[in-house]
């Protein structure tokens, strides 16, 4: 009798979309943003089953032209893949900074929310026991709380990493069995289409011109 295959492994994504976003941008400037997610992981784990890939971000504000370029990336992302995607809004908060010199005020933006919404995530996932291995697409050291419950709330859950071009933490590498940074050929292999049409509503999202 011929044995049963095994199970293939699960797994989800957590994109730390400002991280990807800086990292590639001081990588290739624009020419990898329109990035379709759900594609790389793919080719990042080829073996594995994917569940969803969470997409953590905020919207950009005082600034419509990147405004809109992000708007027609976060709907072309929906529209080739469905419910493999969720798309998770932070927010920004307004801070006053002031020059130790001569005394100068300015406003500052400051992206809130994105840490505590991808360590809420992971952990539920873990002690939901929704999959079997998280992969985490960030360098940011702040997550470290995060990756260290959900190993207590479940040690059977396997957290990796993929850090995002110059974007490194020793903090999670030292957390996890495996990590690495992103390569570049899957980045390359995994945009969307340049213009992609929402099958339902006939509605269409062309890569930006900036983006090229």
């Amino acid at each position: 009798m011929k044995a049963a295959a095994p199970v293939s492994e699960t797994f989800s994504v957590y994109v730390d979309g400002f991280n990807l976003y800086y990292g590639l941008k001081s990588k290739s400037a624009h020419k990898y943003l329109w990035l379709d997610l759900v594609k790389l992981a793919e080719r990042i784990r080829p073996r594995s089953t994917l569940v969803k890939v969470h997409y953590f971000t905020a919207p950009v504000l005082n600034d419509p032209p990147a405004a809109a370029r992000q708007a027609d990336y976060l709907a072309a992302l929906k529209a080739t893949n469905g419910s493999r995607i969720e798309i998770v809004q932070g927010r920004y908060q307004s801070k006053t900074m002031k020059c130790r010199n001569c005394g100068d005020q300015w406003q500052r933006h400051e992206e809130k929310e994105t840490d505590v919404n991808i360590a809420v995530s992971l952990v539920a996932d873990a002690a939901n026991k929704a999959i079997d291995t998280a992969l985490l697409i960030s360098g940011d050291s702040d997550l470290a709380p995060a990756v260290r419950m959900a190993t207590r709330v479940n040690p059977n859950f396997v957290t990796i990493a993929q850090f995002p071009p110059r974007r490194f933490s020793a903090e999670l590498k030292a957390l996890m069995p495996s990590s690495a940074y992103l390569g570049i050929n899957h980045i390359r292999n995994s945009l969307l289409a340049n213009t992609v049409t929402d099958s339902a509503t006939g509605l269409s999202w062309t890569r930006p011109t900036k983006w090229w």
